[in-house]
């Protein structure tokens, strides 16, 4: 079975190349990488060159000339992979050159030898090869010790022992030209089953390789993923911390100007009162500001204590409602510290205080198409009103609100997001409704 190349063995080791010579170069044509590109080269040589032992004599003319030159094309494509495989460039840059001239040697001995044929014959070129072919050998030897002295990964190992395992096999095929055939047909063996075996072997392994380096480079790219990802959630976090740090003081500073107001009008019992509320508030808001979010349940909490204190200010106070969906787990609503303050604020200081008699704050949270739905309602003097008396156009929402519209936006990545302020005065009402609407999830 060993002596006939059209037995099922030989057959299956050139099919088999032909098939991995396919499946790279169309891996090549999807990502334009040349490592595929190079090893398909060397799997389309190998190819051809072992076709020969099974083609008419009608091509025996082409095999003169080229049976040489297509193992020489062979190894200069075996360079360029291991250059890529390797990547000598980075690891081994001082034999880089070295093997991009081995390249070139390569690739002119496989022009030399076509004018050797044409000019001399075959017999010449096989004397030829004689002198090539262990220059080769142990130039590879020498470049698979220095790659293990230099790269320590599994990668060069398994590159080198599938290397290794091609050039001893391929070597013990060579000992025809010096032992002639008869040696190996005693044993039962063509002298070229060895070169099948190595190249299949070799093949085998090198596709392993190229197996595990684009599992490798997938992970990588996962890996740059998974940080970049982290990385820009840290960027919206300290955007949200950013915003925060800039909307708390314009709060404080409106709850120190009013305990100011109490203490010019001699009001001890009130400004002592609001200040241990206020202490408490912001007692709560620090313990909540070490992290960029809090659940709805915190805020409410806190915006409670915020309502009381401003409840104080007014003259003849407000009513405030609360009315929230029962379906909704607050504990599991994250939203951004303070995030309806602003609001209220607005609500309060722009709504109910320029109305005189009964001034209403109405909160209502429920979900509404897989949305958490805030609406914030005020009888107050209008959004249009309020517009007209103090000029003010687009800075209704002044810096407060917009401040926190951004950091929801920010939480959500402007994912559904919706933030609307619309005037719904009527003839016998006036008021202001600002609705909020947020991914539940």
């Amino acid at each position: 079975m060993l002596l006939d190349f059209h037995s099922e063995i030989y057959s299956w080791i050139r099919g088999g190349l032909f098939v991995l010579f396919i499946y790279h170069l169309l891996i090549f044509f999807q990502n334009k990488s040349k490592l595929y590109l190079y090893y398909s080269l060397f799997l389309l040589a190998m190819t051809i060159y072992l076709v020969q032992h099974v083609v008419s004599d009608s091509f025996s003319g082409f095999y003169d000339y080229f049976n040489f030159s297509i193992q020489f094309l062979a190894y200069a494509a075996y360079v360029g992979f291991a250059r890529d495989l390797l990547d000598t460039r980075t690891h081994m840059l001082r034999w880089d050159k070295y093997f991009e001239l081995v390249s070139k040697v390569l690739v002119a001995l496989a022009v030399i030898f076509i004018v050797i044929q044409f000019f001399l014959g075959y017999d010449f070129q096989i004397k030829a090869f004689t002198i090539v072919a262990p220059l080769l050998s142990i130039f590879t030897f020498v470049v698979f010790y220095f790659i293990l002295a230099e790269i320590k990964d599994n990668f060069s190992r398994y590159f080198v022992i599938g290397g290794l395992i091609y050039l001893i096999l391929t070597n013990v095929s060579y000992l025809e030209v010096f032992i002639g055939s008869d040696y190996f047909a005693k044993h039962g063996v063509q002298p070229m089953f060895f070169m099948y075996l190595g190249v299949i072997l070799q093949s085998i392994i090198f596709s392993i390789i190229i197996g595990f380096t684009i599992k490798r480079i997938e992970q990588k790219s996962k890996n740059a993923e998974v940080r970049l990802a982290v990385k820009l959630k840290e960027m919206e976090e300290l955007k949200m911390t950013a915003l925060q740090s800039q909307m708390n003081p314009h709060f404080l500073f409106n709850s120190l100007n009013s305990i100011n107001n109490f203490v010019i009008k001699n009001d001890v019992e009130k400004a002592s009162d609001y200040i241990t509320k206020f202490s408490k508030l912001i007692r709560v808001i620090l313990n909540s500001s070490s992290s960029p979010t809090s659940t709805l349940s915190e805020e409410l909490g806190i915006l409670a204590l915020y309502v009381k204190l401003e409840q104080m200010r007014v003259s003849g106070g407000f009513d405030y409602k609360v009315n929230i969906d029962n379906k909704l787990n607050l504990e599991n609503i994250k939203v951004p510290p303070l995030f309806l303050q602003p609001f209220i604020e607005n609500s309060i200081w722009h709504g109910i205080m320029k109305k005189e008699g009964e001034k209403t704050i109405e909160l209502s949270i429920k979900e509404k198409n897989g949305n958490v739905l805030c609406l914030i309602i005020d009888n107050g003097i209008g959004y249009n009103k309020t517009q007209e008396e103090t000029h003010l156009s687009q800075k209704r929402k002044f810096y407060g609100a917009k401040a926190t519209e951004n950091r929801i936006r920010i939480l959500h990545q402007n994912k559904d997001v919706q933030i609307n302020v619309r005037d719904i005065s009527s003839d016998s009402n006036t008021g202001t409704e600002v609705s909020i609407s947020f991914p539940l999830n």
